[in-house]
C-alpha cells in the first residue's frame, strides 16, 4: 500500500468540531475535500437526507422457525445480502414492537463489530426479509426514496468511502461501536442524477438476482424432498440411548454422535428406499490451507491483485462471500496453485461445519484448512449424478449435516470433521429425471449468483474509483 501524506495545519486541528486529533480522521477528511474541490458531485450526511436510523433489542428467547420471525444478528448482515440459511438464523416471536422490525427497502448494517473493517458491509431487505427483527447490534435506515434511492445508498455502504469512515468509530471495551450519532454524520458522496439512477438499477438488479438463486436452490431441495418421499418428522429424537459394543468395534467410531438414533435412523429410512453410493467413490476431496494471520489484509488495505482469503464463515448462501474478511498476497495464491476452479462444490469440515456452497465464474480465491474442494470423478457418470445435484444433497439437513455431525470429533476446542471421514457420507441415487431436473435449477441459480457478483464488482468500481482522486 502507497503511503500516504497530508499536512494538518494547528488551526484545522483547533476548528474541528468532532475534537479529533487523529491521522485517519484528518486523512478521510482530506479525500472529501479534495473531492468537493475537483468534481460537480455533492457531499452530505445522512443527517442531512432526513433519514431514519434505529437499532434493534436484546432477545434471548428463540422459538420455532414455523411460529416466528427472523433475527437478524451482525453475523447476518453481508455486502446486498442477508445471510438466511436455517444454520445461521434463529427466530424470535412475532409479538415485537413495530419499531424494531424490517420493511421492504430499508437498509440493515452491523453498528458493532470486532473490528472497524468488519463494520463495512450493508443490505437492502427485500420482500421475503420483511418482517424480521433486527438486534441490538444492528441498526436500520429509512430514507425517503423522493430525496435518495435506497439503493444507491445501499451500494455506497459497500465501499470505500464508507469504509474509510467506519475506522473513525468507537473503540469500546471488547468492540468497535458506531453509534447513532457518528453513522448520522457518515459523509455521503451524491453523485449527478445518472449515475447514481444507474448505480440504483444494478443495486436492485444485484438483490433480485439475489433472491431468485436462493428460490431456485430452495426449488431443487423441495424436488429432492418429494422424490425422497420420507417423513423425517416422525424419526423421534432420542435423549437416552445403548449401543452394542460390537458396533463400536464394527465402525471405529467412539462417539456418542455416530450412534445418535435420529441420524442413525434418517440414513437407513433412505437406504431402505434408495441404492446410495459413498461420496468417496465419486469425488475428489481436497483441503484448503492455512496462509498464517501475518498474511491477512483488510479490504481497505488490500492491493488491487491480492486474493479473498475465504473461511468458513465467508460461505454465505450456498456462495463464497464476495468481499470476505481478509485477503492474501497474490504471490500466496500462485505457491499454492489449489485449483479452486467454477463448478467446484465447497464444504466445511472445521468449526462451522456442513456448510456446503459452489464456486461460480467470478471466484478466485485461496480456501482455508477448515473447507474441502470436492469435484466429481469420472465413475460419477455411471450413477448419472452431477456436482450440482451432489451439492443439493450436502446442503440438506438429513443427507448433509446429519452424516457429517456423526462423523465430528472435537480437537481442544474445535470440531473436526477428517476428509477421509467426509468420504463415507452415502449418497442416494435418484433416477435421472429427478438427478436432471435438481441440476437444471441449481446450474440457474449459479449462473444468477454468478451474474449478481459481476454487477456488485461493477457497482463498487465505479464508486470506488471516485476515491482515488
Amino acid at each position: 500500500m502507497a503511503l500516504k501524506t497530508i499536512t494538518i495545519t494547528k488551526s484545522e486541528i483547533l476548528k474541528c468540531k468532532e475534537k479529533r486529533f487523529d491521522v485517519k480522521y484528518f486523512l478521510t477528511d482530506s479525500i472529501f475535500k479534495k473531492f468537493e474541490a475537483k468534481t460537480s458531485f455533492t457531499i452530505t450526511t445522512i443527517e442531512k437526507l432526513n433519514a431514519k436510523i434505529v437499532s434493534g433489542s436484546y432477545i434471548d428467547n428463540y422459538i420455532t422457525k414455523e411460529n416466528g420471525y427472523p433475527y437478524l444478528r451482525v453475523g447476518n448482515i453481508k455486502p446486498f445480502a442477508i445471510n438466511e440459511e436455517e444454520k445461521s438464523l434463529v427466530f424470535v416471536s412475532k409479538n415485537i414492537p413495530e419499531k424494531i422490525k424490517v420493511k421492504e427497502n430499508d437498509i440493515v448494517m452491523g453498528r458493532t463489530q470486532a473490528t472497524a473493517a468488519k463494520l463495512a458491509v450493508a443490505s437492502i431487505i427485500d420482500k421475503k426479509n420483511a418482517n424480521s427483527v433486527i438486534s441490538q447490534h444492528v441498526s436500520k435506515i429509512t430514507v425517503d426514496e423522493n430525496i435518495i434511492s435506497p439503493y444507491y445508498l445501499a451500494g455506497y455502504f459497500n465501499s470505500k468511502f464508507y469504509q474509510a469512515q467506519t475506522s473513525l468509530a468507537t473503540h469500546g471495551d471488547t468492540r468497535v461501536e458506531l453509534t447513532h450519532s457518528q453513522l448520522n454524520k457518515v459523509r455521503i458522496l451524491r453523485p449527478e442524477k445518472n449515475i447514481l439512477n444507474k448505480i440504483s438499477i444494478k443495486v436492485k438488479k444485484i438483490i433480485e438476482y439475489n433472491r431468485q438463486s436462493i428460490n431456485k436452490i430452495e426449488q431443487s431441495q423441495t424436488v429432492f424432498y418429494q422424490k425422497l418421499n420420507i417423513d423425517f418428522s416422525k424419526i423421534q429424537k432420542e435423549k437416552t440411548y445403548s449401543v452394542n459394543l460390537s458396533d463400536f468395534f464394527h465402525t471405529g467410531f467412539w462417539t456418542p454422535m455416530f450412534s445418535n438414533p435420529l441420524f442413525v435412523n434418517s440414513l437407513k429410512a433412505i437406504k431402505d428406499n434408495f441404492e446410495t453410493i459413498q461420496l468417496g467413490k465419486i469425488a475428489t476431496i481436497k483441503k484448503g490451507d492455512e496462509v498464517g494471520s501475518s498474511n491477512y489484509m483488510i479490504a481497505l488495505d488490500k492491493k488491487e491483485k491480492d486474493i479473498p482469503f475465504i473461511r468458513t464463515s465467508d460461505l454465505v448462501n450456498y456462495e463464497i462471500d464476495q468481499f470476505p474478511d481478509y485477503y492474501v498476497p497474490f504471490s500466496i495464491y500462485k505457491e499454492l496453485q489449489q485449483d479452486v476452479k467454477s463448478g467446484d462444490i465447497l464444504y466445511t469440515k472445521d468449526g462451522k461445519i456442513g456448510m456446503a456452497a459452489m464456486v461460480t465464474a467470478n471466484d478466485k480465491t485461496i480456501i482455508s484448512s477448515g473447507i474441502v474442494r470436492l469435484r466429481l470423478k469420472p465413475e460419477a457418470k455411471k450413477y448419472n449424478l452431477t456436482a450440482e445435484y451432489i451439492f443439493t444433497v450436502l446442503s440438506l439437513k438429513e443427507t448433509g449435516l446429519y452424516q457429517a455431525m456423526r462423523r465430528t470429533v472435537i480437537g481442544s476446542t474445535i470440531p473436526h470433521l477428517r476428509e477421509d471421514r467426509l468420504k463415507e457420507f452415502e449418497i442416494p441415487i435418484l433416477d435421472k429425471n429427478s438427478v436432471d431436473n435438481i441440476t437444471k435449477l441449481i446450474k440457474e441459480a449459479f449462473e444468477l449468483k454468478n451474474e449478481k457478483k459481476k454487477l456488485i464488482k461493477e457497482v463498487k468500481d465505479e464508486i470506488d474509483s471516485y476515491f482515488n482522486i
